[in-house]
């Protein structure tokens, strides 16, 4: 088996690093890429082109884009969707390599988790410290920071993927740093449930 190609990799990178923010926005505007025949979709992940999946996605993405607008009711949705989002980046991964032997995708599985997992829980936690403030436009900036952060990290991992390695890099090194910050404010959100 090859080793994957510098696109290859920036592309389950991608879909992990997403899926761990905003699942049914990759999983949407992967399918919709693909069923319009903007790009095409490599490995298992041509099933996401699928009408039935496209419309399941965009029905749940809609979903997501009004819930995750309301305080509090995002960080429970957040809560819900830790055993929704890491599983996801995983078959993404997984589906993405879909075609190599079993040890590599159950390897692309394993790696594919453990990005979405540190993208969903940075996500999270910055949301819920975030929602320890009293007013709301922090948390509808920060929301709507994700809507587009997702698309362009997507767009930019096909168009640009060398681009897009070192911008997942730094910015795994500024979630690392922001660990602290996320700790203290789900502290304060903690002592404000009590």
């Amino acid at each position: 088996m090859a080793a994957p190609t510098l696109a290859e990799l920036a592309l389950a990178l991608a879909l992990a690093w997403g899926a761990g923010i905003r699942v049914y926005a990759v999983l949407f505007l992967c399918g919709l890429a693909g069923w319009r025949g903007w790009i095409e979709l490599p490995g298992g992940l041509s099933v996401l082109a699928h009408p039935l999946v496209l419309g399941a996605s965009g029905f749940m993405l809609a979903v997501e884009f009004l819930a995750d607008k309301v305080p509090w009711i995002d960080s429970v949705w957040d809560a819900v969707h830790t055993f929704i989002r890491i599983p996801a980046g995983a078959a993404l991964v997984a589906m993405a390599f879909g075609g190599d032997s079993g040890a590599v995708t159950a390897v692309a599985a394993i790696l594919g988790g453990a990005v979405a997992a540190g993208a969903h829980f940075t996500k999270a936690g910055a949301r819920a410290a975030i929602n320890a403030s009293p007013e709301p436009f922090s948390n509808w900036a920060a929301s709507l920071g994700e809507d587009v952060l997702v698309p362009a990290g997507l767009w930019l991992a096909f168009t640009h993927p060398a681009a897009f390695l070192v911008l997942l890099c730094a910015g795994t090194i500024a979630a690392i740093l922001t660990l602290r910050w996320i700790w203290f404010g789900l502290k304060a959100l903690a002592a404000r449930l009590r």
